[in-house]
């Protein structure tokens, strides 16, 4: 059976996914600290938990080897999956008993909420 893992580690896991798949060339601290919107004190250890359980490893940036990016390991990718497997498995248990029109319906209020809560976070 596997170790279970940190949700700080489940975060930074997240947070380099997303950077990643929204085309940042540099995924770095300073980026999991803005997208986790804590300090980057706090950042710089998190990240460390994630490379050192290894979720994450650091890579030389393509644009200035002097700095040091983030990447999702095989693990990493594993994780981002096995959750995104969770959550849609959840939400289908939940959504079940909605007929189409409720769920679409949902779907656009959800997407409508998040897209509202980006903006409020200056995102």
């Amino acid at each position: 059976m596997s170790e279970p893992v940190d949700l700080s580690t489940l975060a930074v896991v997240d947070a380099v996914d997303e950077g990643t798949g929204e085309g940042n060339k540099d995924v770095t601290v300073g980026f999991v600290a803005d997208r986790l919107a804590i300090d980057p004190s706090r950042a710089s250890r998190i990240v460390a938990d994630a490379v050192r359980t290894g979720f994450v490893r650091r890579v030389a940036s393509q644009e200035d080897g002097r700095r040091s990016c983030l990447e999702l390991t095989a693990a990493g990718q594993d994780a981002v999956a096995a959750a995104h497997r969770t959550r849609q498995d959840f939400y289908a248990t939940v959504l079940e008993n909605w007929d189409p029109a409720e769920q679409e319906e949902f779907a656009r209020l959800l997407t409508k909420f998040v897209h509202a809560l980006d903006d409020a976070a200056g995102g």
